[in-house]
């Protein structure tokens, strides 16, 4: 089984002086269920800070999604889309130097580090494929997932765990004011998956 998640963040002022609300938002698809033909079962969920970064926010968005694919204990096999690269960059690459140095990089201290080490926690145990998408450019599961990273923002709310999709109706709606024209991504292939190299142990009692 594949699990396919897209992920966004945000962040009102980033950058900016002062304290800047941000939430993630994400939209998980699971295979379809039996009888119900190609159409995968799809929920939602995201979360908020109310002094945070969009790459902050990059980092929770995929340390909450992974974390509910996994909340049986199970290992998922999972395709994880983003528009940041910061994160998809840093899990196939700089995490690997980051662990082999024991936390750190030549140039000094490394930013979010405690998250970055959940983070690695929380996929170890899954096989990934991360993926990068441009954002803003019309993919209908990236431009939802920054729907519910931004509302999420904005009203500082978190889904408490995964609900419903309102995917398809948002969908619907995009589409009949011509906002969106593309075609959403299907579930992905198995044949076609290519997920990352392992990745390194946490000592879990050192991860805060």
């Amino acid at each position: 089984m594949l699990i396919a998640i897209y992920a966004d963040e945000s962040c009102l002022g980033n950058g900016r002086e002062g304290d800047n609300p941000g939430g993630a938002g994400g939209l998980i698809e699971l295979p379809p269920a039996e009888g119900r033909g190609h159409q995968p079962i799809r929920r939602d969920y995201w979360l908020a800070e109310p002094a945070t970064t969009n790459n902050r926010m990059a980092l929770r968005s995929a340390i909450e999604g992974l974390r509910l694919v996994g909340l049986d204990g199970s290992a998922q096999r999972v395709v994880f889309t983003s528009d940041s690269r910061y994160l998809v960059d840093g899990m196939t690459s700089w995490v690997y130097d980051w662990a082999r140095r024991g936390w750190r990089r030549k140039t000094g201290a490394i930013e979010n580090v405690a998250l970055w080490r959940e983070l690695v926690d929380t996929a170890r145990r899954h096989r990934i494929e991360w993926r990068w998408v441009r954002g803003h450019a019309g993919h209908p599961q990236n431009e939802y997932a920054n729907v519910l990273a931004t509302r999420a923002a904005a009203r500082q709310v978190g889904s408490n765990g995964m609900i419903d999709s309102e995917f398809d109706a948002w969908l619907a709606s995009e589409r009949e004011r011509g906002r969106v024209t593309i075609a959403p991504d299907p579930m992905p292939d198995l044949a076609t998956f290519k997920p990352a190299r392992p990745l390194p142990a946490i000592e879990t009692e050192s991860l805060f």
